[in-house]
């Protein structure tokens, strides 16, 4: 699970909108990697309980504050999915 995209944390800051987490497990099995074509697989959904960041009202344009908003919305997602969590960005595959 890789390190997670500050946006998430700004939208949840600016709309003081409730986060629910999700995780979905089995997703490497619908599309391998190098494999063209999907192929059918069972995906098990994992819905965590709704995250609240009132906490932090009027704070939104703190960078640190929104890297710990998405912090803990990535850690939840963690904690659902069982991944180990790795605090760097996903590498893109090199384009084909």
């Amino acid at each position: 699970l890789g390190r997670g995209h500050t946006g998430v944390g700004q939208l949840a800051l600016t709309t003081n909108a409730l986060v629910v987490p999700v995780a979905l497990i089995g997703t490497e099995k619908i599309q391998a990697p190098g494999k063209k074509l999907p192929r059918p697989a069972p995906v098990t959904v994992r819905i965590g309980k709704p995250l609240s960041f009132a906490r932090y009202d009027g704070m939104a344009a703190s960078p640190a504050i929104r890297r710990a908003v998405t912090d803990e919305i990535m850690y939840a997602i963690m904690e659902l999915s069982g991944q180990e969590y790795v605090d760097t960005y996903h590498k893109r595959p090199d384009a084909a």
